[in-house]
């Protein structure tokens, strides 16, 4: 796809999920009270399953610098002594990477010298995001989840670094599980990325992945999807797009307010999905109460 095809992508997507212009929330406001009260009758057995990966805490090819986690206490690792003692520790991460799964707020794209719906660039400074941080999703995501599983359609264990699921992928998905995504759920497509690691071992994800093409999210603005996750990063590297390194990112986030879950895992999800033979399910994202940030880590539960 070329930078100007891709450009005219863009403004339709932009113009067809205007919101006016003090909008804030982005495609969540197609989740309404209603559609996560409704949501709650997708549970039939009350099992839930995480769709988070562990946190990495060791370098690898796809994750130079991971989290970091380590023990303050109990002091010298002493608790031999009478009395009360507690165990601590600290944490931090690079929450943007290629490895831990994690939640990108609308704050997080900066596309020609704007964050979504026009907001100004410059409201991001060193001190936090000023506009559409992750404060929008404070009170979390609910709502009804609907995972589409590419690798399952293909027969193909997963789909490999550089391909792409289409328009027509997540279509002939649905056909084939029998479900169908609308307006205010919560979209999870599985690349098998996941899979791929744990069975090849870590690899340069940032230059070579499998994702969305950018014109599938066409699909996602007409359904009137809340919010997108994936297995992978959502978008396929190389870019699809020359002179656009994120188009997803960018399509997504910046001209649909879309927020975006990056690196999930879906390995225990889907196979129970199978079985039951239904692949939705209420779904709860509490991502971390970090005002001006960017994004979280996300631990997202499905319940099935």
């Amino acid at each position: 796809m070329t930078e100007e095809v891709f450009r005219a992508l863009y403004a339709q997507l932009r113009g067809d999920t205007s919101r006016g212009p003090a909008d804030r929330r982005g495609a969540l406001g197609h989740l309404t009270p209603e559609r996560v009260a409704a949501a709650a009758a997708e549970i039939r057995t009350g099992l839930t399953v995480s769709l988070a990966a562990p946190i990495e805490t060791q370098p690898g090819p796809d994750d130079p610098h991971p989290a970091s986690h380590r023990m303050i206490g109990p002091v010298d690792g002493g608790t031999a002594d009478d009395g009360l003692h507690f165990a601590l520790d600290r944490f931090a991460m690079n929450v943007h990477g290629d490895a831990d799964s994690h939640l990108d707020a609308l704050c997080h794209v900066i596309f020609d010298g704007e964050l979504y719906n026009g907001v100004p660039a410059d409201s991001v400074t060193p001190e936090g995001a000023g506009a559409l941080s992750l404060d929008t999703v404070r009170n979390g995501i609910v709502g009804r989840g609907v995972l589409l599983d590419i690798p399952r359609l293909r027969e193909v264990p997963w789909l490999e670094p550089g391909d792409h699921a289409t328009a027509g992928d997540l279509v002939a998905a649905e056909a084939a599980q029998g479900v169908r995504a609308g307006p205010g759920d919560i979209l999870f497509v599985r690349v098998g990325h996941r899979r791929r690691r744990r069975e090849l071992g870590a690899w340069k994800a940032a230059e070579a992945r499998a994702g969305l093409h950018p014109t599938a999210m066409r699909l996602l603005a007409e359904r009137r999807i809340a919010a997108l996750g994936s297995d992978g990063n959502n978008d396929t590297a190389p870019s699809a797009v020359a002179g656009v390194a994120f188009p997803v990112h960018v399509l997504a986030i910046h001209a649909m307010g879309l927020h975006l879950m990056d690196y999930l895992q879906f390995e225990e999800l889907a196979p129970l999905c199978a079985q039951a033979g239904r692949w939705s399910f209420l779904c709860v994202v509490a991502p971390l109460r970090l005002p001006g940030a960017t994004g979280s880590p996300v631990n997202p539960i499905a319940v099935l």
